[in-house]
């Protein structure tokens, strides 16, 4: 039996996962949950993961939710491609950023994006609220600062290879120019995603799953 991604094509947590069994080549059956019509808050849905979100990992009897955790998981199927690295040192470096991301560049980017895109043209939700994107664009910098510091000294976030911590930071820069993320200052981040962009398995992924209408130029 084949795992199963259940996934919103456009969402950026959506996307890293989907990039990653991308770029490791492994077989996934999709099912998207339109968020749009609420499919996420049906109650088949619910039961597989309480907090109605994207994306969810079926394995069998196995339920995982938690982009970050999928991400770990996919990497261990194939452990020779090396996301996640074998030695202790490289693995809990790799699973630091990834927290990283969860309590600091997601909700940066995250804020910026539901109220520049998504609020507007996917949910048709309403329209950006002005305070919301002044605080999340302090966020933001505060944060992008950290990122372009650490990239300034290394090819990718960890270091000289490839790692899980590139997947999981870079997806949402790809609505960076259409959602308004303020990259100028940050010139190290912009080579970083140029590179993770310019990849056969993240090209596929983009070009599979997210509109044309939103994918922006390179950074």
């Amino acid at each position: 039996m084949s795992i199963v991604l259940h996934i919103f094509p456009s969402s950026p947590r959506t996307f890293k996962v989907l990039s990653v069994a991308k770029y490791l080549n492994l077989a996934v059956d999709i099912k998207v949950v339109d968020l749009t019509k609420n499919e996420h808050r049906e109650s088949d849905y619910f039961a597989l993961n309480p907090n109605m979100r994207v994306p969810t990992l079926q394995d069998g009897d196995f339920i995982l939710w938690e982009s970050n955790a999928i991400l770990q998981y996919l990497a261990l199927k194939v452990p020779e491609a090396g996301l996640l690295p074998l030695d202790e040192r490289g693995r809990i470096d790799v699973t630091r950023w990834q927290f990283w991301d969860l309590a600091h560049w997601d909700p940066a980017c995250g804020s910026i994006i539901s109220e520049n895109l998504v609020k507007p043209f996917v949910m048709k939700s309403g329209e950006p609220d002005p305070a919301v994107i002044a605080k999340a664009t302090g966020f933001f910098h505060r944060t992008a600062a950290v990122l372009d510091g650490q990239l300034s000294k290394r090819r990718f976030v960890t270091g000289d290879r490839l790692t899980l911590a590139d997947f999981s930071l870079a997806a949402p820069l790809n609505y960076a120019r259409v959602a308004g993320l303020p990259l100028e200052s940050y010139g190290a981040i912009r080579r970083w995603y140029r590179t993770m962009s310019a990849m056969p398995a993240w090209e596929a992924t983009m070009a599979a799953n997210i509109p044309r209408a939103l994918i922006a130029e390179p950074v």
